[in-house]
C-alpha cells in the first residue's frame, strides 16, 4: 500500500502495512523521497511515514516554517502520527534534531529513536556549505554540493539529485531554504539541544555518525549520554541515507527491536 496526504500544509508519503510505525524526517534541503530506499526495505514490516518537513517540498507553505520546533509540533500534531500508538521516530541531519525534539515533547509516544548525523548535538557545522546547498537551484551545482557532502568513493545518486532539482524548481522554495539556512547557521555555528534534556529519553536510541562527515563532526557523537549507543560507520559522509541505504535500514530495525532501558553501555561499531 502507498499514498500520500496533506495535513494543514503538512505533507506525508505512506507505505506498507503492519501494526508498527515508522516516521521518516529527512535533511535539510532535502525531502520525503530521499527516503525511498529505505523506505522500501521497511515497508514490508512496518507502516512508514515520510514527511516534507515544514518549508520544503509540499510542505513548503507551512506556517511558521523554519524552526526545528515547528517542524517537531506539526509533525506530531499530525493525525497519521496521532493515531499510532507509538511510533518508531528516524530523523536525519536537521530531521534529526526534529526527531529528538519530538522525543522531548512527547517520550511516551516514540517506541524507539534512531539519528543518523543528527542536528543540534554540538555547535560545530560546515555552514558555508549547507548555505552553497540552500542556494543550489540546477542540476549541476545540486550534484557537486551533494558530493561535497557525501564520503569519498560515494557519488551522489542521481535520482536524488533530479528530485531535488524538481523541488527546488517550485516558487519560493530556494528562497526558504536560504533563509532556513541564515537562521540555522547564525554565527556559523548550530543551536545545542541542551544535554541534561537528552539524558532524560529512556526509549532505544541509535546514533550513527559517518567517521568523515564533512557537515557535522563525527566528534559529537563522542559525549552522548552512557545509554545512546553510537554506530559509526568507516569511510561514509554526511548522507547518509542515500551513502548506505541498506545499512541504515538494518540499524533502524535493530533499534526497534531494542528494549527501553535507562542506562546502557554505549557501543561503537564499525560498518
Amino acid at each position: 500500500m502507498s499514498s500520500a496526504f496533506m495535513n494543514s500544509s503538512l505533507y506525508c508519503a505512506e507505505q506498507g502495512v503492519g501494526s508498527k510505525t515508522i516516521v521518516l524526517l529527512h535533511g535539510f534541503g532535502g525531502c520525503h523521497e530521499v527516503w525511498r530506499d529505505v523506505a522500501a526495505a521497511l515497508s514490508p514490516l512496518a507502516r512508514t511515514l515520510a514527511y516534507d518537513l515544514p518549508g520544503h517540498g509540499l510542505s513548503l507553505d507551512f506556517p511558521g516554517a523554519g524552526p526545528a520546533k515547528v517542524a517537531a509540533r506539526a509533525v506530531l500534531a499530525d493525525p497519521a502520527v496521532r493515531a499510532a500508538k507509538r511510533i518508531h521516530l528516524v530523523g536525519h541531519s536537521m530531521g534529526g534534531a526534529v526527531a529528538a525534539l519530538m522525543a522531548l515533547i512527547e517520550p511516551a509516544k516514540v517506541a524507539s529513536l534512531t539519528l543518523l548525523a543528527p542536528g543540534g548535538f554540538g555547535p560545530e557545522i560546515n555552514a558555508p556549505l549547507l548555505r552553497r546547498y540552500a542556494a543550489a537551484s540546477d542540476l549541476t551545482e545540486i550534484l557537486a554540493c551533494l558530493e561535497a557532502m557525501s564520503g569519498h568513493g560515494s557519488p551522489p545518486a542521481r535520482h536524488i539529485a533530479d528530485v531535488l532539482c524538481d523541488m527546488r524548481g517550485r516558487p519560493g522554495q530556494v528562497e526558504k531554504l536560504i533563509e532556513v539556512a541564515d537562521a540555522m547557521t547564525r554565527d556559523d555555528r548550530q543551536g545545542v539541544i541542551p544535554r541534561d534534556q537528552l539524558d532524560t529519553l529512556s526509549m532505544p536510541v541509535m546514533a550513527v555518525w559517518g567517521s568523515d562527515d564533512p557537515v557535522l563532526p563525527s566528534t559529537q557523537a563522542d559525549d552522548l549520554p552512557p545509554h545512546f549507543h553510537v554506530h559509526h560507520v568507516l569511510a561514509a559522509g554526511h548522507m547518509l541515507i542515500e551513502e548506505a541505504p541498506d545499512l541504515v535500514a538494518s540499524i533502524i530495525q535493530r533499534n526497534m527491536n531494542r528494549r527501553s532501558r535507562s542506562a546502557r553501555p554505549k557501543l561503537a561499531e564499525a560498518g
